[in-house]
């Protein structure tokens, strides 16, 4: 098995990936706060840590994907009250879309999608531990986690205490010991309609103990892999890592691996989020471009960096999906000639060192070119290889055109040969709006799926 590296924003440099268990790994994914339809770049991380289990379980690691669901927080609440809607139904039914829009990327589900509704037992547990060794206090009915008490806050985001902002706003700030201290539990408000019984009154739980206790309750403390967009970094991760080795004595992960932000420019670059409003929505994405380029459209992009979303990265997303649709017709079902092994090992040789997906793309396509050169090869390295990026199904033969397209195809073809080219160009027009290109080539015109 290849030594695989991912590179850990705690230490800063590429570890390399060591399981817990022989053969064995856990992976946290931080998912979606479900007031409001999922968008592109809230699919990233479901994208990413999807491949990566594909790539693990391809190198013969058992692995187990957590992707939570938040279900209990501010932002929900603030929502449903501004729609005049219970919090719990819009909870739930945010959450439904969001399965249904993912379950569109044709990826699998996660292994586990807990919610916060069902940990509380596990969310209070961990309050208590903190409350126990000295590094939560409860105050007026909320419970606040004691940053200073914990001299390694700050590791994970390198950032100086003295300079944090935990974003609470000035929500508890007369409860607090410290305007640094963070809500573990909030006692319950009138504005909120739900609560939650506990051992310092009815409330809910903060954000950062929810994943937390999601993240122990089913892969345990010290686990491989903790994943997330690189917004999460400062509070939210921080905090996790803190309160986890604080109540347990032991750091809830190995390595922290953080994905890029999507951008779609808005009067310069800026990250995609609600709240800036540059958003589009996973669903919308999907029905405009297709799932294939979406796919290869985030695989196009190293996890870690920036990836915008623009016209001129979509259409090469969807430039490499037709490369791959037009490779599969012409190669062969069954074994590939050995000499171009060589691209297939470099493909996961690159996947290897820190999960970067472009590269392995680029030796994809080297293949294609090596195979584009020679007859009768077989399809089973580009298959493998593009089964991990989960693009695999471009390869198989397609249904081809009903026979009224093809009837217009002939009447093109007809229109052509008298030089009636508006009439052609009519009709290709059609055949486009139908989802078919025609090619024209020596044996006469073929239709493709565009």
């Amino acid at each position: 098995m290849r030594t695989i590296r991912l590179h850990d924003s705690r230490s800063g440099r590429e570890l390399a990936l060591e399981p817990r268990r022989p053969g064995e790994v856990g992976i946290y994914a931080c998912g979606p706060t479900v007031y409001g339809p999922i968008h592109v770049g809230n699919a990233r991380p479901f994208v990413v840590f999807s491949l990566l289990k594909r790539f693990l379980e391809h190198e013969g690691l058992r692995t187990t994907l957590v992707a939570n669901i938040t279900d209990i927080n501010d932002k929900i609440y603030d929502a449903a009250r501004s729609q005049a809607v219970a919090s719990d139904e819009l909870a739930r039914e945010m959450a439904d879309r969001y399965r249904a829009d993912t379950e569109r990327l044709a990826l699998g589900r996660p292994d586990h999608e807990p919610l916060a509704t069902e940990t509380l037992p596990e969310i209070v547990d961990l309050i208590q531990a903190l409350i126990d060794r000295g590094h939560a206090y409860e105050a007026g009915g909320d419970v606040y986690f004691r940053v200073r008490s914990h001299p390694s806050y700050g590791e994970l985001s390198h950032r100086d205490v003295d300079q944090m902002d935990q974003g609470e706003g000035v929500e508890g700030a007369d409860r607090k010991e410290d305007p640094l201290d963070f809500a573990l539990w909030k006692g319950a408000k009138a504005t909120e309609d739900t609560s939650w019984a506990s051992p310092w009154g009815p409330g809910r739980p903060g954000w950062h103990i929810e994943c937390s206790a999601m993240a122990e309750k089913l892969l345990g403390v010290g686990f491989e892999i903790h994943g997330g967009g690189s917004d999460l970094l400062f509070p939210h991760h921080e905090n996790e890592a803190a309160q986890t080795l604080a109540g347990r004595g032991e750091d809830l992960a190995r390595i922290w691996m953080h994905n890029g932000m999507i951008e779609l420019p808005r009067g310069g670059d800026a990250k995609m989020s609600k709240s800036l409003g540059n958003i589009v929505g996973l669903g919308d994405a999907l029905d405009a471009v297709g799932r294939d380029t979406l796919v290869a459209y985030f695989a196009g992009g190293h996890y870690r960096k920036p990836l915008p979303y623009r016209d001129d990265v979509l259409q090469d997303a969807a430039a490499r999906v037709r490369r791959f649709r037009e490779a599969g017709r012409r190669l062969e079902r069954g074994p590939s000639p050995a000499d171009l092994a060589v691209h297939r090992d470099a493909f996961f040789d690159a996947l290897a060192d820190d999960f970067n997906t472009p590269q392995a793309l680029a030796e994809a396509h080297e293949w294609v070119n090596e195979a584009n050169r020679r007859q009768d090869v077989g399809d089973e390295h580009l298959r493998e290889m593009l089964a991990v990026l989960g693009l695999d199904n471009v390869l198989d033969d397609e249904d081809g055109p009903p026979d009224d397209l093809l009837d217009l195809a002939r009447r093109r073809d007809a229109a052509r040969a008298d030089r009636d080219f508006a009439t052609a160009d009519r009709l290709r027009d059609e055949l486009r709006a139908a989802g078919w290109e025609v090619r024209d080539g020596p044996g006469g015109p073929e239709l493709v799926r565009a």
